[in-house]
Formats: structure tokens, sequence, C-alpha cells
């Protein structure tokens, strides 16, 4: 009986089931930590120094990225279920700790400044759940 055992668990069948398990189970834990690391440890992919507020989901595939001698253009996009005042006072109180002043234009447009960078903030009207566009531009 306890050869009949043994060799039931060395046999080849067992061994392509141990490797199909073991590359499920690898799968499942990379796919399962995806949205971790996708999240960037809250700040965006795009603008790796610009905080996602809590609340808010960076949008995938959604904005752009331009590297040039001048400096980076940026365009990203976050939406999520908060009002869009909230995420107005958000990057109020947020950003100037980060460095940024806050710029009022005579179009009555904010906009930010910050080492060379401008960065405009800009919520997209009558949209459910709320999407907020983020373009980060040489100065």
């Amino acid at each position: 009986m306890r050869y009949e055992l043994s060799a039931m668990f060395s046999s080849p069948t067992k061994s392509r089931y141990v490797s199909q398990f073991a590359a499920r189970a690898l799968a499942t834990i990379v796919l399962g930590s995806a949205p971790l690391a996708l999240a960037g440890d809250g700040f965006f992919l795009a603008i790796h120094d610009l905080p996602l507020m809590p609340g808010l989901t960076e949008v995938p595939g959604a904005g752009i990225v331009f590297d040039k001698p001048q400096g980076r253009i940026v365009e990203a996009y976050a939406e999520g279920a908060v009002a869009g005042d909230v995420v107005v006072a958000f990057y109020e109180n947020t950003l100037p700790q980060l460095g940024w002043t806050e710029v009022s234009l005579p179009t009555g447009l904010t906009h930010w400044r910050r080492e060379g960078e401008v960065l405009q903030v800009e919520l997209l009207a009558d949209r459910r759940p709320v999407r907020v566009r983020f373009y980060l531009t040489p100065n």
C-alpha cells in the first residue's frame, strides 16, 4: 500500500497538476496585487510628485506624458465618487505644502507654479463620477 501511494504522488500526472496549481497561484498573487501597484502609493503614476486625492482613481491611458528639453508636459485624469468642491479644497490645501504657489489669471482660472512648471487642475463639468484633469507644463 505504501508503494502505491508513493508511486501515485510521483507520477507525471501529479507533476503536471502541481505545475498548473503553482502557475495559477502565482497568477492570482500577481493579479490580486495589481490594483495596489497601480495606485502609485497615493500619487499619480503620470505625475510622480502630485498626490492623488483619496476617493479619486487615476484613469489609465487617458492622458499623455511628453518630456522635452524645456521640461515635461503631462496630462492626467482622475475620477471618483466625490464632490467637486471637496476635490478643489483638497488641492488648495495640499499643493502649497508641496511648494506650489497659486496664481490667479485675468481669465478667472487658477494655476499653480513651482520650480519652472505650471499645473492646471480642472474639474470637468457635469460628470458623474467627477473627473479631474491635471495638466503640467513648463513655465
